[in-house]
């Protein structure tokens, strides 16, 4: 939901395919909702209903979304103004965001006054206009980072303080008129009164010129081309002066905290309208990832139901491009054959990388995202609340705790036995397949009928175990439904849709082929699964895996590595191939054909 498991990253997780929010608030409001969605019908409305309003104006949509942007995080600004830890920049954030309120408010009244109103598209009455207009009477335009060399206190906010500054800036002036006294009186016109933050204030005097300092000048620094001196009349402007700026840095820092902590006092109401301006945002990125996407508004009820038609992965869809995804329709109802012959138990077989876990999900997620609020990926969708979702997926082990996959895979499954509902989702993909076959399947037979008969609730559960099939006579809720492949001269072809029935095979030869394996090992595969089939149909009781068969163990050897050649040449798809793979399969088998010719000259 929020990061991928593979590598922990936030593309590819639900969260990135649905956020479009503009501020840090609704980014954090919108990972709540979608981890803690709603069950109440009502809460859940309010939500759609918004969406819906902002659908059907997307000009103001875009207007409500441009303007979000000038909002900072009210929340967290206000959070450190209670810590004390709010910098002077920070509160002209804070500023800039309040000042954004009063645009904002008119929009969403805009919105009421075209009929489209909605309870959660509003600010409130309350819009800070006393704590932005304090902030706007102390702060300076562009307030520093720190307080530690003052700055950020507006002149004319404090009597007191416009005092200090003026006392400030008139020992500048002083100053300037202390140069120009002592130019006249040495006939030095170069002499210049400088200051700097490790010697203070002095008086600087080029070497050419020392004939003519006074002897009241006290030699305080020298230099390669230069004396610094002191007079006592620029001591004690310096002390006057740098008192002044004291008082000055003093009162503004008190001034400051004093900000801080009118703001601090507004904290509840600057939360409140924080997490409205969150909801604002997280409703129009919803409405905008509706309309880019097709997501339509769900219809919820009470019924254990889950219908979908056309329902689409929001994830996969993004990652695959649009118009790439093939949509599916699905159907569950706990209490089965009470309309529309709908099964609360299906039962998903197929080829692996035929869509099953894609199918499983996408309903999970049209779940979860509705009753966060939020559009679905589907041409429509009728919701049954769900009151929790369970989850039996992938493979992994826990072995710090001494739990092997097949450990981790039991505990998960029993949790789901003793908490699920008949108002829960399960999703089963693949239980058993870590033990023996015949006590796997005999665990995923007992799950399935206990699932089925005592919880009731909806279910899917995808498996290679064929034989489950056949307790779609034993039991009325469960249906079989399978994932369609075309065949086609020993391929297939995954065409990713669901139809009723039962796979016949699950094609994992035909997938190994696909991911590489060596020609060998897929016509060795072959011949022992037609042997295992045979088997299975009472045609070869004794069977032994191990035995070499009768054309493997005798014959010419020079013709059986010529029929491995052709073999390999069989099995080489050249409409798969790039014109590089081809080059190079055709030498490796010239250079095969070549050796065993000349094994034979031999």
């Amino acid at each position: 939901m929020f990061r991928t498991l593979r590598d922990g990253q936030r593309k590819g997780s639900l969260l990135w395919a649905v956020d479009r929010t503009r501020t840090a608030m609704g980014a954090r409001m919108l990972r709540d909702w979608l981890g803690a969605p709603l069950r109440a019908i009502g809460a859940i409305g309010e939500r759609h209903a918004a969406i819906a309003v902002l659908l059907a104006e997307p000009g103001l949509r875009g207007e409500l979304q441009d303007r979000l942007r000038e909002v900072r995080d009210i929340v967290r600004l206000a959070a450190r103004a209670r810590l004390g830890t709010a910098t002077p920049r920070e509160l002209g954030a804070l500023r800039q965001s309040l000042a954004a309120l009063p645009g904002l408010h008119a929009l969403l009244t805009e919105l009421g006054k075209r009929g489209r109103v909605a309870p959660l598209l509003e600010l409130g009455g309350d819009l800070l206009a006393d704590v932005h207009a304090e902030l706007a009477r102390v702060l300076v335009d562009e307030p520093p980072g720190h307080t530690r060399d003052g700055g950020m206190i507006r002149p004319g906010a404090d009597v007191e303080l416009d005092r200090q500054h003026a006392l400030r800036d008139g020992g500048r002036e002083a100053l300037a008129a202390i140069e120009t006294r002592e130019r006249e009186r040495t006939g030095i016109a170069n002499l210049r009164v400088q200051h700097n933050r490790v010697f203070g204030y002095f008086i600087e005097v080029m070497k050419s010129q020392l004939s003519r300092v006074p002897a009241d000048y006290i030699r305080k620094q020298t230099m390669t081309n230069a004396e610094r001196y002191v007079t006592p009349e620029l001591a004690e402007h310096e002390t006057a002066v740098l008192g002044a700026q004291a008082a000055a840095l003093e009162r503004e820092q008190a001034l400051y905290l004093a900000l801080r902590e009118r703001v601090s006092a507004a904290g509840e109401r600057l939360c409140a309208v924080g997490e409205a301006l969150a909801r604002q945002d997280v409703l129009a990125g919803l409405a905008e990832v509706a309309e880019a996407h097709g997501f339509v508004r769900p219809e919820l009820c009470d019924e254990s139901v889950l219908e979908i038609e056309e329902g689409r992965h929001p994830v996969v869809e993004r990652m695959l491009g649009a118009g790439r995804f093939v949509p599916n329709n699905l159907g569950l109802r706990a209490h089965a054959g009470a309309s529309g012959g709908l099964a609360r138990f299906l039962l998903v077989t197929g080829p692996n990388m035929g869509g099953k876990s894609t199918v499983m999900r996408m309903a999970a997620l049209v779940v979860l995202l509705a009753q966060a609020g939020s559009y679905v990926p589907a041409v429509r969708a009728r919701v049954g609340i769900v009151d929790r979702v369970f989850t039996r997926v992938g493979a992994a082990d826990d072995l710090g705790r001494g739990d092997s996959t097949f450990m981790v895979e039991m505990r998960e499954t029993a949790a789901i036995l003793s908490q699920a509902t008949p108002r829960s989702l399960v999703l089963l993909d693949e239980i058993g397949r870590g033990t023996a076959t015949f006590d796997g399947l005999a665990l995923a037979w007992a799950i399935t009928e206990f699932i089925h008969d005592q919880i009731g609730c909806r279910t899917m559960f995808a498996t290679h175990y064929h034989e489950l099939t056949a307790l779609a006579d034993r039991l009325a809720g469960l249906r079989n439904v399978n994932v369609a492949v075309h065949e086609d001269r020993g391929t297939i072809v995954f065409l990713h849709r669901i139809e009723p029935g039962a796979a016949e095979h699950s094609y994992g030869i035909q997938v190994g082929r696909l991911a590489g394996l060596p020609a060998s090992v897929l016509r060795r595969a072959h011949k022992l699964l037609a042997r295992l089939e045979a088997s299975d149909r009472g045609t070869a009781p004794q069977l032994d895996l191990f035995a070499r068969p009768v054309e493997e163990a005798g014959g010419d050897p020079h013709a059986l590595a010529h029929e491995a050649v052709l073999a390999d040449l069989r099995a080489l798809h050249p409409d798969e191939l790039s014109p590089r793979a081809a080059h190079e399969a055709l030498r490796q088998l010239h250079e095969r054909l070549q050796r065993v010719e000349a094994a034979e000259e031999v």
